[in-house]
């Protein structure tokens, strides 16, 4: 099998968070992308249900520094049923109140919570990816590629990519595969066991898919983040039921 063709893409916003989740509720932020994030950035570009996203390496940019920031979060939202029937006008709408505590819902359940983030403050990283065909597409590599390399050096997207929490957007921009490039941050640190992603990549496309959270022991070493296939006995799993 020929190597697969990598992308890469530089990406930079005004804040990131890409939390931890032994933090609970509280949102601090790892120094860099899960895997998850990075290949969410990929997708929002460029995504097909015929093949998925392989992160191969996320590289660090710029200084690493924190801001702590407070945030409103509700404690609801709106059913798929509710919006059909509001659609339909079978029932009136009922908003959503971000500012309301309980004396105006009239339920302890609704209205806002203080959350607090350590996010990331003016982030930039430079993030490397491949696509893996499915079985029966792959055929189509050649075409897959080009098609990213299209859209993402006309700057196109099928929606805006987030830094982690989708109010961070993310900017970017596509790097040639001979483009010269800045070198990493000089910086080291053993994360522990990170998130590596949120479902099954091998069956993301079902829409009966159920969450799969999968890990794996990640090390920044010299700013970069080396990111193995999700085929790799690495990636830890939980048993297939």
């Amino acid at each position: 099998m020929a190597t697969p063709e990598r992308h890469t893409l530089e990406v930079w916003g005004d804040f990131a968070c890409f939390t931890r989740p032994e933090m609970k509720v509280e949102r601090y932020s790892y120094p860099c992308p899960s895997p998850s994030a990075a290949r969410g950035i990929f997708e929002a570009i460029y995504f097909k249900p015929r093949f998925r996203w392989q992160v191969d390496r996320i590289e660090i940019l710029s200084k690493i520094a924190y801001i702590g920031l407070r945030r409103n979060e509700v404690k609801e939202k709106i059913s798929e049923a509710a919006v059909k029937r509001w659609m339909r006008g079978t029932a009136e709408p009922e908003p959503i109140l971000a500012d309301a505590d309980a004396d105006i819902t009239g339920s302890p359940g609704k209205g806002r919570t203080q959350r607090q983030t350590m996010a990331l403050r003016n982030p930039r990283f430079r993030i490397t990816a491949h696509i893996v065909p499915r079985p029966g597409y792959e055929n189509e590599q050649a075409a897959f590629d080009a098609q990213f390399v299209r859209r993402a050096s006309q700057g196109k997207c099928f929606y805006q990519p987030a830094l982690g929490c989708r109010e961070f957007a993310a900017f970017f921009k596509w790097i040639a595969n001979d483009a010269a490039t800045p070198p990493p941050q000089d910086y080291n640190e053993d994360l522990g066991w990170m998130v590596y992603d949120v479902f099954d990549l091998d069956r993301l496309n079902d829409n009966m898919a159920r969450p799969f959270i999968s890990l794996f022991h990640a090390k920044v070493e010299h700013g970069v983040l080396e990111v193995p296939p999700y085929d790799s006995p690495e990636v830890r799993k939980p048993p297939m039921t």
